[in-house]
């Protein structure tokens, strides 16, 4: 029989889950206070592969504001719920507190563990500077497949954001506001320093090239500093996001940076603004997968063909 995940909830501040054969703590889901310019939101950090190793940085010097993995809104109806400066263009990125937002725990409804699998399933609210309720979030965040054996386990991220507001919403990027190929929002992970220069794979193709482009998943293998070896993490979409915006849905492309740092969103609103009328909800989901060593394409298509949504 598999020994349980084990869950500590530090109330009003994290969560933390640990695979008990190893003793490693996986991840910390961290929802307590943070810094009004840095758009307060909840982010998991740090993220570590089954031998121990950190795969997340958590408020590097170029940007406060990139804790882990967390989901964002770079640009929401001309509010940053990102963090940091805004971008406006023709002026570059300014100071405008006054613009940055906030996304805020309401409550649990359940933090749950059960032999390889666990669940954090969440309510939240999303607000701009002047904390009017904008949007009402429901986040469901599970852990699964916990293969000591394979040294790889997985979460798959859910989240359904409604928008409350008497008018649509616009959820938008610094390239949708004029500035190229940075289209980052959604949800969005921050490498940790060492795996700046790390290898890039998509299906059919691979390298930075990728930026701003399409494909059902994407992979990122970085080299540890102090430690011995690699990691692999694989983003993918789940069938539904219709990533390709084929049925009628908003397309996705790929935000990814090796250089100047590690990076990886499946962008929302890359080259064209999302529009999210009043009442409506935005649904979608995502698989992280975080191994040990450098994952080859084929090795990745081999595990998400192994591992259906």
């Amino acid at each position: 029989m598999t020994a349980t995940l084990r869950i500590v909830h530090a109330h009003g501040d994290r969560i933390t889950l640990t695979e008990p054969t190893t003793g490693v703590e996986l991840f910390s889901y961290v929802y307590g206070p943070e810094a009004a310019w840095e758009a307060p939101k909840p982010y998991l950090h740090p993220v570590r592969t089954l031998a121990g190793d950190v795969v997340t940085d958590y408020r590097p010097n170029d940007h406060r504001w990139h804790k882990g993995l967390q989901l964002t809104a770079s640009h929401l109806s001309g509010q940053n719920l990102w963090g940091g400066n805004t971008y406006v263009h023709g002026e570059g990125y300014l100071e405008l507190p006054e613009r940055v937002g906030s996304m805020a725990h309401v409550a649990f409804d359940e933090v749950e563990a059960d032999g390889d699998r666990a669940v954090i399933a969440e309510r939240l609210t999303w607000h701009p500077y002047t904390g009017e309720l904008w949007a009402e979030e429901e986040r469901r965040i599970e852990v699964h497949d916990v293969d000591v054996a394979s040294r790889s386990w997985a979460l798959t991220w859910t989240s359904a954001i409604t928008n409350r507001r008497d008018e649509p919403l616009l959820f938008g990027s610094p390239t949708t506001a004029g500035r190229e190929m940075a289209g980052y929002t959604g949800l969005f992970w921050r490498g940790p320093r060492a795996f700046r220069d790390g290898r890039v794979v998509a299906p059919d193709a691979e390298g930075p090239g990728l930026m701003g482009q399409q494909a059902p998943w994407l992979a990122y293998s970085g080299e540890h500093d102090g430690s011995d070896g690699h990691a692999t993490l694989v983003f993918a979409h789940a069938p539904e996001n219709d990533h390709l915006g084929e049925r009628g849905a908003h397309p996705a492309h790929w935000f990814v940076r090796s250089e100047p740092f590690a990076a990886v969103a499946p962008s929302w609103a890359f080259y064209d603004e999302l529009e999210l009328a009043p009442g409506d909800t935005l649904r979608r989901r995502y698989r992280v997968v975080v191994a040990d060593g450098a994952w080859e394409r084929e090795e990745v298509a081999k595990y998400l063909e192994e591992h259906p949504w």
